[in-house]
Formats: structure tokens, C-alpha cells, sequence
């Protein structure tokens, strides 16, 4: 099943510090102690690579296939680019709320509440440290994992993360939904509601997707990021789209 905003008939932790390294040895030469010009400092050097690194925020449900195959592709980007991802969630449930379902779809989005509300909670609580990794370990059980009782998927990743148990209650509860209303409202702000889950800001600039599958590995994946940063640093660019003709491809 399609897991998006109904309007549209369609639908790691792999964190890593580059860091750079400014060699001053020529292989050709005798070798000789560099003299270190005054106004050049390792803090220097630091704060320059961080100016360098590409950032890029990514809205997901964890209920989404689509997101999670877009989350594992930039999972596999941060290892081949200088790119720093913030994981920020969204809610299909909250983009469907007002809308005229069918009691499937609209069981569905009633379920969804459950695993995001309870990613807020722990990020309110413990800090926003903690999202990725329990999307991940949510993630792998709903999707890879193909499990459907989310509240096992909640108690069973809160676990997994070292994080407290009685958490897992935000699920059924409104508590922290006008943090996740705020986090999702940034998020579509940026595209529109005639769209669904995931979505990404390139340096800023916001699009629906991409909506890939499989999710590309090695320089298939660095490709296609090479392309989101071209086409948002495109000024007037829209929208790109096709028929999917796949389902999520999860291994």
C-alpha cells in the first residue's frame, strides 16, 4: 500500500565526520617544517570545513516507505559527500486529517499518530540526538521488518536505543503534538499540501522526494544527489515526475 497524502495518487546512523586535511608536504621536496601564517589556526581550519559542508534537512514518517527509502540514499550520500543531514519529521496523519478517506486509509492514518508522536517525545525529552536513531530501529521493523503492531515496534525500538519505556504511552496521547504540528508545518510550508512524505530542503531550497527505489548505493546515490543540488540551484525549477511502476524495494 501507498502510504501518502491521499490527494496524490502517488504516493542510520551513518553519521560521519570528513573533516579536511591541509598537507603542506610536496612528495618532490626535502621535507621542512612549514612556517604557520599568524591569522591561520586549526580552529581556522575547522570552522572553514564546516563553512564547505552541504546541508540538507529531510522530513519523514517513519510509517513511510518512500521516506525510508530516501533516508537510507542519504545515509549512503553522507558517506560520499561533504553533506550534514538534520532528520525532522512530518506527519501523515496531520496531512490527512481533514480529508475525505475511505475506513482503511483512514484506519491507517489513526495508527500513523503513534510512532512519530512518540519520536517527538524522546526528542523533547532526551534531546534531538535521539530521532534518527529511533526512526532507524522503528524503521527497520515496520519496513525491512514488515511488522504491523506499532506498538510493539515502539516498545521494541525504544529498547533498542537505550531509551526509557514509559515513553512509548506519547503514542496515544496529544501531549506533544503541537511540537510535531509545528515540525510538520515548517516542513510543508516549504511545498505545499498537495504532497506527502518524504520531503528535503537542499541548502534551503525544499522539494517532494526523490522517490526512489531501490535506494542507489556508492556513486549512483552521489549522482542523484549531484543532480537535487542542480536542480535547486535552479532558480524557477519545479517539478520533475513519472508514472512508478515499482514498490519499495527494501533489500
Amino acid at each position: 500500500m501507498d502510504i501518502l497524502a491521499r490527494k496524490s495518487a502517488d504516493p542510520g546512523t551513518a553519521q560521519w565526520d570528513r573533516g579536511t586535511s591541509r598537507g603542506w608536504k610536496d612528495e618532490g621536496m626535502a621535507t621542512e617544517t612549514p612556517t604557520e601564517t599568524p591569522n591561520e589556526t586549526p580552529n581556522d581550519t575547522a570552522a572553514e570545513s564546516q563553512t564547505d559542508r552541504s546541508s540538507v534537512e529531510m522530513w519523514f514518517d517513519p510509517i513511510c516507505p518512500w521516506a525510508w527509502m530516501t533516508s537510507r540514499w542519504l545515509m549512503e550520500v553522507e558517506r560520499l559527500r561533504d553533506v550534514e543531514v538534520t532528520w525532522s519529521v512530518m506527519s501523515l496523519a496531520v496531512l490527512n486529517e481533514h480529508r475525505d478517506l475511505d475506513a482503511a486509509y483512514r484506519s491507517l492514518m489513526d495508527n500513523a499518530w503513534g510512532p512519530v508522536r512518540v519520536i517527538v517525545a524522546a526528542a523533547e525529552e532526551h534531546g534531538p540526538g535521539v530521532v534518527k536513531p529511533l526512526y532507524d530501529a522503528m524503521g527497520t521493523r515496520i519496513h525491512p521488518g514488515r511488522m504491523t503492531d506499532l506498538d510493539r515496534v515502539v516498545r521494541e525500538s525504544l529498547e533498542e536505543v537505550g531509551l526509557p519505556g514509559r515513553i512509548a504511552s506519547a503514542a496515544h496521547h496529544k501531549t506533544h503534538d503541537a511540537a510535531l504540528r509545528r515540525s510538520h508545518k515548517r516542513g510543508i510550508s516549504l511545498v505545499g499540501t498537495d504532497v506527502g512524505t518524504p520531503i528535503i530542503a537542499v541548502e534551503g531550497v525544499a522539494f517532494f522526494g526523490p522517490v526512489v527505489t531501490p535506494a542507489p548505493k556508492g556513486e549512483d546515490a552521489a549522482r542523484l544527489w549531484d543532480g537535487c543540488v542542480l536542480v535547486a540551484g535552479t532558480p524557477g525549477f519545479y517539478e520533475l515526475k513519472r508514472t512508478r511502476t515499482e514498490h519499495p524495494i527494501f533489500t
